[in-house]
């Protein structure tokens, strides 16, 4: 027995001692892609010595004679921190993942084929300045000579994902940058599955008219109901089946709710307590480790510029020179049309068109797949845009038999200027000339916030498309696309973009909120991002009559939910302080305990607060009573707390009360009823996720960041490692956004958010400060990886400084490039 024993422990301490070797194996080799910031390298595409200063937050500072060169520094940068990024990104524009993914990513691959982003982003190389190709090219230079040092330099594949994963790298071009601008814009883009979504409800529900209900309009005059989609387009829905229920793996088009978000307001100098002005800025996209931003300092011959960059681009998209501060957010500017195709029953290759049936342009394009066999894809374009698949968003459960669906967009464009606008933007000097430079700008569609020394003004940017005043359903369902009425007439001019310039309340914000009631087709969308946030952001502007950088800090980090303090003395009305005190361990004590809290709560969305974890289940289980009997299995695409559809129905408005009776019910509940019920559903899914106390409840603990690593974040343990956790206050209406997953076991966990926040101050531009989510590195064992990812959940910010000798202290390494050939 004693033998076996032994036997037992030495096979066991030998397991672990070979375990322990291939764990130091594997991590020396994944640390051999951590690059030596402080290094001396000869490299090839330069014209003269070049420098990148790291400083102690690893922001570069890129020093050059020439323009090009410093590109081509930020280039170099990008690939040293972010190469994997880099490479997914554009395999994702290419429609190439499941060269390496194999059959999981080939849905994604086939979306990108069909809408031909990359090939439109090689012909939109014509469209650019000849400044902006020597930028591109520059750029792309440096890029592929860090890679080239990979190769030469034993330098672990350039990162430890490249182990993993196909780990040959294709060398950047110029298309590539522009590809990635076509990519935020599709990431950005929310009206196709709105449309799908408006269609699919109206057939779904018994009189169109409540549609309005549900999917109701941005407060203001605009469209009060639409057509009634069946008469629309006659045979719609009629035997549909869901082909697609999941979304497909690396995705690219952000699911309902999750769309591009974001604030950015300014203050002129009457409206600054220092006399200068100040803007702020945040930016929400999905949370990822690492996050989309990368921070950096070009100082180009048009002076310094610094900001947040997109690693694959050459461009600070946000930030400030030494004379400029711009930012943005999505302008939800309604750039998508879907068009239903007639199909010719004869000749399956021919659409209808105003002028009869006419070919379809097509091509033949292959699918290579990890594992399996090739697929040939057949793309096809009518006159309105490309063929989009049926099996995707939904489409088979709007499509009538004999029919397709095309897509117009802006973003399709061949001629796409919008890197040589946003390279123009970085060198402009005043409000008039950034707001001439953006004239360019073709797609996502944002709204751009500028400021100078003296002046504020914020203008919508992106093309926005000319629909004629007969379209059927004014861009907001999908129209019959032979009938010319419903097709695009073009762009509109520049200057019908809305512009505010100098307001006379010298400030100027946007929170995604509607921007202008025009009528239509000046419109701009009927569609906007937000109803909540705009009211906090314009008390808190309000109440003071001039602010500096540390009052727009609070106004970035604030997390009272507007939406909170209005619906709840609605939806409680009839609970709160009713009747005597109920036994205790009933579930009518529970409901009490559960009101008083909320009932000396001010809405604050504290992650150390029970309160906010009851107000969002109550209203979660809320809405889900209020809408399932009506819409079956579509009830789950309202991922998310719809507060303007709540009001609605809890004030009556045109009769909206009906949502509370259920209708496979014989008794008429009341919207009371319908409170008090979920409620107690409520309490009951806390007790058996938390299973503790109420008044012991964090809303943190459900809250919590998630910043998934989007190819290892799913693997197990390596996933455990690669992805970035933090408790986290704010929701999914608080100016703090923390947009909340919507679904799954954890719904609460917040998906979504400020990945960056900067605020500029150009009383004393060099006090202005910024921050990320996560880190500046890209490699998970980097302490570069996470380390601003601490601050930014704290509420901290780091300097933003143009000043070199500022940068230097401390700084974390610096590079040295020489050109080929000069080494001394």
């Amino acid at each position: 027995m004693a033998a076996a024993i032994r036997w037992l422990f030495r096979i066991f301490v030998t397991l672990a001692l070979l375990a322990g070797l291939a764990s130091a194996a594997l991590y020396w080799f994944m640390a051999r892609s951590l690059p030596d910031y402080d290094a001396r390298l000869e490299v090839a595409g330069l014209d003269a010595p070049l420098e990148i200063v790291r400083d102690n937050s690893n922001v570069p500072h890129i020093f050059g004679e020439t323009d090009a060169d410093v590109f081509f520094g930020l280039g170099f940068a990008h690939a040293q921190d972010r190469l994997w990024q880099m490479t997914l990104m554009r395999r994702t524009a290419q429609g190439r993942l499941s060269e390496i993914f194999g059959a999981r990513t080939a849905a994604t691959d086939e979306l990108m084929r069909r809408l031909d982003i990359y090939n439109l982003a090689r012909q939109s190389l014509g469209a650019q300045s000849d400044e902006t190709m020597t930028a591109l090219e520059a750029y792309a230079a440096g890029v592929n000579a860090w890679v080239s040092e990979v190769n030469t330099g034993a330098r672990g594949r350039g990162a430890p994902e490249f182990w993993m994963f196909e780990p040959q790298i294709a060398p950047w071009s110029p298309a590539d940058s522009l590809a990635m601008i076509k990519l935020l814009a599709l990431n950005l883009g929310t009206h196709l599955g709105e449309e799908v979504l408006r269609a699919r409800v109206s057939l779904a529900l018994d009189d169109p008219e409540r549609l309005r209900d549900i999917l109701p309009d941005a407060p203001g005059q605009g469209v009060a109901a639409l057509p009634d989609y069946a008469a629309l387009v006659p045979g719609a829905g009629q035997g549909a089946t869901r082909l697609a229920a999941a979304t497909p793996d690396l995705w690219p088009v952000a699911e309902r709710g999750l769309g591009g978000a974001s604030n950015v307001w300014a203050a002129g100098p009457t409206r600054s307590a220092s006399g200068g002005t100040l803007l702020a800025n945040d930016p929400h996209l999905a949370f990822t480790a690492p996050t989309l931003w990368y921070l950096a300092r070009l100082e180009l011959s048009s002076g310094g510029v610094i900001g947040a960059t997109v690693p694959g681009m050459p461009l600070v998209l946000l930030g400030r020179s030494e004379r400029l501060g711009w930012g943005i957010t999505a302008s939800y500017a309604d750039d998508q049309d879907l068009h239903i195709e007639k199909v010719n029953p004869d000749n399956r290759n021919e659409l209808l068109t105003p002028e009869g049936f006419k070919p379809m342009r097509s091509r033949p394009s292959i699918l290579k797949i990890r594992d399996a066999d090739p697929v040939t894809l057949t793309l096809r374009w009518s006159e309105n845009g490309p063929i989009l698949p049926r099996r995707q968003f939904d489409l088979s459960e709007i499509t009538p038999p004999g029919h397709v669906v095309s897509l117009s967009w802006t973003a399709l464009s061949p001629e796409d200027g919008s890197m040589t606008a946003g390279l123009e933007l970085m060198r402009a000097g005043d409000v008039d000339a950034a707001l001439a430079a953006a004239e360019g700008f073709v797609a996502p569609g944002l709204n751009l916030a500028v400021i100078d020394a003296e002046r504020i003004a914020m203008k919508t940017i992106g093309a926005l498309p000319r629909r004629r005043d007969g379209h059927a359903s004014k861009g907001r369902l999908p129209t019959p696309g032979w009938i010319a009425e419903n097709r695009w007439d073009g762009i509109l001019p520049y200057d019908a973009n809305p512009v505010f310039a100098d307001p006379a309340g010298g400030i100027v914000g946007n929170t995604n909120n509607k921007v202008v009631d025009r009528p239509f087709p000046l419109h701009v969308s009927y569609h906007w991002g937000d109803t909540q946030r705009i009211q906090r952001w314009r008390r808190l502007m309000q109440n003071r009559e001039v602010h500096t950088r540390e009052s727009f800090m609070e106004a970035q980090l604030d997390t009272v939910s507007p939406t909170a303090r209005s619906l709840l003395p609605l939806v409680g009305a009839d609970l709160w302080f009713t009747g005597e005190a109920a036994p205790e361990g009933t579930p009518e004590r529970l409901r009490q305990r559960a009101l008083a809290l909320l009932a000396g709560w001010n809405g604050e969305m504290n992650e150390h607060l029970p309160e906010p974890l009851i107000y969002a289940a109550w209203m979660r289980a809320l809405q889900t009573r209020l809408i399932a009997d009506d819409l079956g299995p579509l009830a789950a695409e309202f991922t998310h707390l719809e507060p303007l559809f709540v009001e609605r129905v809890f004030r009556n408005i045109d009769g909206a009360a009906g949502w509370c009776d259920v209708v496979q019910s014989a008794r008429v509940e009341t919207c009371t009823d319908m409170a008090r019920l979920a409620l107690d559903d409520a309490l009951i899914w806390i007790d058996e996720r938390y299973g503790t106390a109420l008044e012991s409840l964090r809303w943190g603990d459900a809250h919590e960041a998630l910043h998934a690593h989007e190819t290892l974040g799913g693997i197990g343990g390596i996933g455990w490692f690669a992805n970035i956790r933090q408790s986290t206050s704010g929701g999914d209406n608080t100016l703090s956004r923390g947009l909340s997953r919507g679904t799954g076991t954890n719904p609460f966990t917040s998906v979504h958010g400020a990945g960056y926040r900067g605020i500029y101050d150009f009383a004393d531009p060099d006090s202005s400060v910024f921050i990320t989510s996560t880190g500046q590195s890209g490699h998970p064992l980097s302490r570069h990886y996470d380390d601003l990812g601490d601050l930014w959940r704290r509420g901290e910010y780091i300097p933003m400084t143009l000043d070199p000798d500022l940068a230097r202290a401390a700084a974390v390494g610096v590079t040295e490039l020489i050109p080929a050939g000069r080494a001394e």
